[in-house]
């Protein structure tokens, strides 16, 4: 038997709990994971609130771990018993959900942790290099390029504003409050709009010399989206991977057309579908993490046991980069 973390019903954080299930053995093309640390994600709590589509109850959680191997199941080649890996993100959760002490998942799906990485290290990594590779994919960022990122202090904002730095972009972040101002230029802003104070498209004109940015990272969307675009260099793109403001917004669409804009929905399971996509994201991650170029910022960490507090302490939003879940097997 095994903790894994579940909600019976949809509701607040209150609803998760543990339960002790029976994992079972591998089935073909996959191996049994024994969880270390398990890296927590936004959609997560969207997904346990009833905001996100529908889910068979009691339904399993998680996009993001890393563990050890512990056992193989038919087919799989490549892999060993013991091996430390990661897990790749964008599987359906309410099959392939992380929150657990054991897990299943598809072999090609998998990772391999460099020595000297903690498990909880890797396990806050993947998702967020991920989704924040989208300015590569979709946006095309190149030297140069001011690159607005809204939510900048959630583990995905800090990872643009790696990528945007490593690109030799300007990363402009945007927070809600003054006090995480000083810690996003300490981790790289070049800017840090506050807007809860500030008049964030003003400001976007006003540091790119009237010109706008030429990609916008946005993880907030609803009604400031139309705000955001208003503020966008001829051609720009606005790359929409978030909800946290609302469902909806209205457009201009003269804006839209006038700027040749494009904006662009994006998830990140798009990465992974296709193995040859999913190839240049992995060495593009292992290549920034080994280099340093990409450093996750683990903001805190809370036992499995604690996932009612842990979802609670990611909506408080107060965190300033990743929260990861861990389990007696960490130190592995």
């Amino acid at each position: 038997m095994a903790k894994v973390a579940r909600f019976h019903s949809f509701g607040g954080p209150e609803v998760m709990q543990i339960d002790d299930l029976e994992v079972g053995d591998p089935g073909p093309g996959e191996v049994r994971i024994r969880v270390g640390a398990m890296g927590l994600n936004r959609v997560e709590t969207m997904v346990r609130s009833g905001h996100y589509g529908e889910v068979a109850l009691p339904s399993k959680l998680g996009y993001e771990a890393a563990g050890v191997i512990e056992a193989l199941g038919p087919g799989v080649a490549g892999w060993a018993v013991g091996d430390r890996v990661a897990v790749l993100f964008g599987l359906p959760m309410d099959v392939y959900g992380t929150y657990g002490e054991l897990i299943l998942y598809p072999a090609d799906m998998l990772v391999r942790v460099a020595p000297g990485v903690s498990l909880t290290e890797a396990a806050a990594s993947w998702m967020q290099y991920g989704t924040a590779y989208a300015l590569i994919d979709v946006g095309q960022i190149k030297p140069g390029d001011h690159v607005v990122i809204n939510a900048a202090s959630s583990s995905v904002g800090l990872a643009a504003i790696q990528i945007a730095n490593h690109h030799k972009a300007v990363p402009i972040a945007v927070t809600r409050g003054r006090g995480k101002a000083g810690a996003l230029l300490a981790h790289g802003a070049a800017h840090v709009i506050v807007s809860d104070e500030e008049d964030v498209p003003a400001r976007i004109r006003e540091i790119t010399g009237g010109a706008g940015a030429q990609i916008a990272f946005d993880a907030v969307a609803g009604p400031a989206l139309a705000g955001l675009l208003s503020a966008m260099a001829p051609r720009g793109v606005v790359i929409v991977y978030g909800m946290l403001g609302g469902y909806s917004f209205e457009m201009s669409l003269p804006l839209l057309m006038g700027g040749n804009l494009a904006l662009h929905g994006f998830a990140a399971n798009r990465l992974i579908e296709v193995p040859a996509d999913r190839a240049k994201v992995v060495s593009y991650i292992e290549k920034g993490l080994a280099s340093g170029a990409l450093s996750p910022v683990i903001d805190r960490t809370f036992d499995l046991s604690e996932i009612a507090e842990a979802h609670r302490y990611l909506e408080s939003n107060v965190q300033f980069g990743k929260i990861v879940l861990t389990t007696a097997s960490a130190g592995e």
